[in-house]
């Protein structure tokens, strides 16, 4: 018998017991996990005063379930590569977010410069505090962290309160936008970069070129024949338009990664393309589509293992946190409401605190930014956990303090 058959002949070795036991416990995890995730939404509304958002509630399953407390469930192997993909899609979801086309003009230009403010406020807070020894965190990583805004977390509570599509809901999400943009551009490029300088920057200019040619290509095809193709498989197994919006994810992704730029600019980069390119009635209803796919599915797996992660028992190890984290909710306040100077004319004196209130809300992003600096070695886990335990008081304390404002003055 010749040696191609004989392989037919060899007996059939099962899994190693220890292969199917590590199999047996990411399908307990993955059940857990997607428990925690259903659970959450029915949490986030119950009808308390202090209704919590979903991403809080999240991140505080993520805890019990972690090696922290309860020890259900361990976020590596299968489980941390779902949060990775969950992180990469929540950034996708942020760039599609931001409509360039809603913002322009003076929004934009006081957005820019608003942000800039900020930044410089927070670098002279963060290096005087680091020089006191209030708050050990990197001063420039963590000044980053505190100029940044939860466009995601803003966008729908503004919606409920119908004033996403007034003046000062569009000021406002110019200025959120910008306060994950800008934050988002800086961590990325100047924080962790892995060449030479010169090097670095053309990998940069050449990704931006590259993205830019997709954008164009994305936006041409809005009038061709293409898109009629496409929205007839929208309703079909194929669901083409999607797949298309996932390959091109992980294009840019893979490509940022090769250029040695932080793999969420890609995914950033491809959510900002969508957007420019999914603009009109069939754009609603593939947005609704990668709405359920990251916000049914990826996303809440990444804030319930960034709550694994998070180490509980730094917020007790030193007696400072509490004050650190009271410390950093006024940082916040002050660095994102540093803006105010700029907005003086198109803002009411009503409406100055609750902006900065509204801005200065901003746990997914310090969520990103302290995991980033965590996964760098720029960030030690107990200063990350700080930070993040303020941006969760924030998004529980600042919509609800600013919503109360406007309604009563």
């Amino acid at each position: 018998m010749n040696g191609s058959l004989k392989t037919l002949d060899t007996p059939h070795i099962a899994n190693p017991p220890h292969q199917e036991t590590v199999m047996e416990s990411y399908r307990i995890a993955l059940f857990v996990i997607a428990l925690v995730a259903a659970f959450a939404p029915l949490l986030a509304r119950l009808p308390t005063r202090l209704r919590m958002p979903v991403v809080v509630v999240e991140m505080l399953l993520g805890m019990l379930i972690g090696p922290h407390i309860f020890n259900w469930v361990s976020p590596d192997g299968l489980v941390g590569m779902l949060g990775e993909l969950g992180l990469t899609f929540l950034l996708f979801m942020v760039g599609i977010e931001i409509n360039l086309g809603e913002i322009h003009g003076k929004p934009l230009a006081l957005a820019i410069g608003g942000w800039f403010l900020s930044f410089t406020v927070a670098m002279v807070c963060m290096f005087f505090v680091h020089a006191i020894g209030l708050i050990q965190a990197p001063p420039l990583l963590a000044a980053i962290a505190l100029s940044t805004t939860a466009l995601g977390i803003l966008a729908p509570i503004l919606r409920d309160e119908g004033i996403l599509n007034s003046d000062f809901g569009k000021l406002l999400l110019s200025a959120a936008a910008m306060g994950e943009f800008g934050p988002l551009m800086v961590v990325s490029l100047l924080i962790i970069p892995t060449h030479s300088t010169f090097l670095h920057t053309v990998f940069i200019v050449a990704f931006v070129g590259i993205t830019f040619v997709i954008a164009d290509t994305a936006i041409n095809a809005r009038s061709s024949a293409l898109i009629n193709l496409l929205a007839q498989t929208m309703q079909s197994s194929g669901q083409l338009p999607v797949r298309i919006c996932i390959a091109l994810q992980a294009l840019l992704v893979v490509l940022a990664g090769e250029f040695g730029l932080n793999v969420v600019i890609g995914a950033f980069a491809a959510g900002m393309v969508v957007s420019l390119a999914s603009q009109g009635d069939h754009g609603v209803i593939l947005r609704q589509k990668l709405d359920a796919i990251g916000y049914g599915f990826l996303i809440p797996i990444f804030f319930i293992v960034s709550g694994m992660k998070f180490d509980v028992s730094a917020l007790w190890a030193n007696p400072l946190v509490p004050v650190q984290i009271i410390c950093l909710l006024g940082l916040l306040i002050l660095i994102r409401g540093a803006p105010i100077l700029l907005y003086h004319q198109v803002l009411s004196k009503k409406d100055r605190l609750p902006f900065a209130l509204y801005s200065a809300t901003g746990l997914p992003m310090i969520v990103v930014i302290t995991e980033m600096g965590v996964s760098s070695g720029l960030m030690s886990p107990d200063r990350a956990a700080v930070l993040v335990s303020a941006a969760m008081v924030s998004v529980l304390l600042f919509p609800l303090l600013a919503e109360r404002i406007r309604v009563h003055s």
